[in-house]
């Protein structure tokens, strides 16, 4: 007859002391280091936030006030067309106070402060042809409209084709534009779309009309 023997095995067994592991302590962190990673300055972003102008922002300057031609810039469709059409009341007033000589150096004048004007603009808004600035758009228009034959219909001729010389600017009014930064630069390619506008007017006041 066999007799088992009782199985010793257990899940400790008598003869054997659990093993104490010691565990590593975590290491110390210099509260100096982390002191300093705490007051590291943040990385630069890449993104540059350009403030949006208001109506506070036009009437904070007198080169704001001018460059959005006392806030016709913040009209929200088509700024610049709407700055064009501005330059038509202030056209017959102008013509009613000045004579040829004194519209010219108006004209002038005008031109000058503009660069002054769209510059200070154009920075402050880290933006240097930001759509709202139109002044270069009524002080070009106005030079049109000089030397555009009277009656309405010569005139509204004249401001379809400012606006279509402004907007697809050929060649060399797109060379230009790129050329040329700054206050000058936003106020000489609209120059350059006023000329080609008096040259078509020209041509078919010659040659169509006769």
């Amino acid at each position: 007859m066999t007799t088992s023997e009782p199985d010793s095995r257990s899940d400790n067994p008598p003869d054997r002391e659990p093993v104490a592991v010691e565990s590593t302590p975590a290491p110390s962190i210099d509260r100096g280091d982390e002191t300093r990673r705490e007051t590291l300055p943040p990385l630069p972003s890449l993104w540059i936030e350009r403030p949006a102008p208001d109506k506070a922002f036009v009437r904070s300057s007198a080169a704001h006030f001018i460059a959005f031609a006392g806030g016709v810039g913040l009209n929200p469709v088509a700024p610049g067309t709407a700055g064009t059409l501005v330059a038509f009341p202030l056209f017959w007033v102008l013509e009613y106070i000045f004579d040829s000589s004194g519209f010219l150096l108006f004209l002038v004048a005008a031109f000058g402060v503009g660069i002054w004007a769209c510059e200070v603009t154009g920075r402050a808004l880290r933006n240097p042809d930001h759509g709202g600035i139109v002044w270069d758009e009524v002080t070009a228009f106005l030079l049109v409209l000089f030397f555009t034959p009277k009656g309405l219909i010569w005139q509204a001729f004249a401001f379809l084709l400012f606006r279509l010389f402004d907007i697809i600017k050929p060649a060399p009014i797109r060379y230009y534009e790129k050329k040329l930064h700054g206050g000058f630069g936003v106020m000489f390619d609209d120059l350059l779309a006023a000329f080609f506008t008096l040259l078509c007017l020209a041509f078919w006041k010659a040659y169509v009309i006769g």
